[in-house]
């Protein structure tokens, strides 16, 4: 069964996404800040790990940069609900951002159980 690891500070987005996997037969554990992450990615082995790139403290950015210094493999989903782009174009694309940290692919909040399932499955078959 696939190890999933989920780093996000909002607990409601934690819980839903670890049901939508969980109910596909994926193994989930999950973090609510960044050094959480880190230290569960520092101790277990995992398939696919899905950061979310805007929490206080440690940012996804960094996360990704830290887990990527232990383990370069690893498939890693960025997440987020903050939009870049498109309404305010001085800002930078976070797709951009989330690939320079590592990040394979990415996802805007909220996404739907099938979004996410179909973002995991790439990434576990982008690895092999």
């Amino acid at each position: 069964m696939p190890h999933i690891l989920v780093i996000d500070d909002d607990h409601l987005v934690r819980a839903a996404t670890k049901a939508m996997l969980t109910a596909k037969g994926y193994d989930v554990d999950v973090a609510a800040n960044g050094p959480d992450g880190v230290e569960l990615a520092g101790k277990h082995k995992f398939d696919v790990v899905i950061v979310d790139l805007f929490m206080p403290g440690m940012d996804g950015l960094k996360v990704i940069e830290t887990i990527r210094e232990t383990d370069v493999e690893v498939p890693m989903i960025a997440v987020s609900g903050f939009m870049f782009g498109g309404e305010c174009p001085t800002m930078p694309h976070f797709d951009s951002m989330a690939a320079e940290a590592g990040a394979g692919s990415t996802l805007y909040k909220p996404f739907r159980p099938d979004a996410l399932v179909n973002a995991v499955e790439k990434a576990m078959t982008a690895r092999v």
